[in-house]
């Protein structure tokens, strides 16, 4: 896509009516708006940097999840800041509720959180550690009475793809790519790498997770904490974004997906001191065994050995946002797939 494409995307993207944005200050108290910017960063949701007589607010368009499913988690939000956590307690309308409905759109808002976004080796090991213990202090509190979540009384299951569907899954888009009348870089690019997934797919099927129940503590997590989703000033985190994600899940599923979305360096590996940082901090704060935090590390190194979802999303979506993605992690699995004795040790050996 040109660099012309995309920043036609953006405005067409980022297009708020001026009925729009006036319905919409109405509705959350804000008196007159100065200013309205999109922030085409997020890949979900709508969101813009919006200036008003009331201050400056993130505004944000509700798409990707069901309505009452966002007010939960916004709910969750106020108890959150109420205990300290560096969480953005959300804007109310005129009549307390936390989204306002407009014209068939849901909207929600947010005070403006100061800080910047910092990733993988941006952060030094103390910071790493300090990250962690954060994550940490989010399940704890999450698990705490007066958040209003309902108590967790059935474990989730992990699906385990089987390495035939896999197979099939990568030849369906190789198909999709010898379909082509002109394939541009990246579908020869993709050709070749479903060809090396699927001779390592193969090399590791017998590897693969036995079973589907996760093991180790369990509760309320954020879902995608992650750099995009973390603001830092100053050496400390003055905010943690997007809650849309909010489930039950188990603690170690979320530490490891953590881990490999914010130390993935660029060259296709895991920064493994930061790795053992940051569980370590985490660890300072919830209980967990080695043996939990393993079976996490296995489960989402098979789950990304069987993922094509960013593929999904080029060739089933059309939409080519996450084709970088595509790129660094297959980097990284076959990384991981060579060193996964080392992985497991980073996340319970303390540095």
């Amino acid at each position: 896509m040109t660099d012309e494409a995309v920043q036609g995307q953006v405005l067409v993207q980022g297009r708020i009516t001026g009925s729009e944005l006036e319905q919409v200050v109405k509705a959350f108290g804000l008196g007159q708006a100065h200013r309205v910017m999109f922030l085409p960063s997020g890949m979900m949701n709508r969101n813009w940097c919006l200036e008003t007589s009331e201050g400056v607010f993130a505004l944000k368009e509700i798409a990707d999840v069901p309505v009452p499913k966002a007010r939960r988690s916004l709910n969750v939000l106020q108890a959150l800041a109420a205990g300290g956590l560096p969480v953005c307690a959300p804007h109310l309308t005129a009549s307390a509720d936390t989204v306002a409905e407009i014209d068939g759109r849901s909207y929600c808002l947010l005070p403006w959180a100061v800080g910047s976004h910092r990733a993988g080796t941006e952060l030094d090991v103390g910071e790493a550690a300090e990250l962690g213990a954060l994550l940490g202090r989010i399940h704890r509190e999450l698990a705490a009475p007066g958040t209003g979540l309902e108590p967790v009384v059935e474990r989730p299951r992990a699906k385990v793809t089987r390495p035939e569907a896999a197979t099939a899954e990568a030849d369906r888009f190789l198909c999709a790519i010898v379909g082509l009348e002109v394939p541009e870089p990246f579908d020869i690019a993709a050709a070749e790498a479903l060809e090396r997934r699927k001779a390592l797919i193969a090399a590791h099927a017998a590897q693969r997770p036995v079973d589907e129940v996760p093991r180790g503590p369990l509760g309320w997590t954020h879902g995608d904490f992650q750099p995009l989703n973390v603001l830092w000033e100053a050496g400390r985190v003055t905010a943690v974004l997007d809650w849309d994600r909010l489930a039950v899940r188990p603690y170690a599923e979320e530490v490891v997906r953590t881990v490999q979305v914010q130390f993935t360096v660029d060259d296709g590996r895991l920064d493994l001191e930061r790795v053992s940082a940051f569980t370590a901090g985490y660890r300072s704060v919830v209980s967990i065994a080695d043996e939990d935090l393993e079976d996490g590390v296995e489960r989402l190194w098979w789950k990304r050995m069987t993922d094509f979802w960013q593929l999904q999303w080029h060739y089933d979506k059309n939409d080519h946002g996450p084709d970088r993605l595509w790129v660094s992690g297959e980097r990284l699995l076959h990384w991981w797939s060579a060193h996964r004795d080392q992985v497991r040790a980073a996340f319970t050996t303390h540095p």
